[in-house]
């Protein structure tokens, strides 16, 4: 599974993207948040405060209740902003 981290996620977590293998016992987005954050410091970092976080599945934006599966791509991103 490939996940994509932007803005200050990615600066958080150290990287714009990497390649996981959860356990499978993670099925949905906010499963995965938290499975990510026990990865690293710099991933509980990041993850500390999920419920500020937006989420897609495969370029589609979902909520942390979405089903995920192998092979998806799950980007994490902060709330955007506009003017």
């Amino acid at each position: 599974m490939e996940v994509l981290y932007f803005a200050w996620v990615r600066d958080r977590v150290g990287t714009a993207r990497e390649h996981v293998n959860p356990p499978d016992t993670v099925t949905t987005v906010g499963e995965l948040a938290l499975w990510l954050a026990t990865q690293s410091k710099e991933h509980a970092e990041a993850f500390r405060d999920s419920e500020v976080l937006r989420a897609a599945v495969n370029h589609e934006h979902v909520s942390f209740a979405h089903p995920i599966a192998t092979g998806d791509e799950v980007a994490f991103f902060p709330p955007m902003t506009g003017g």
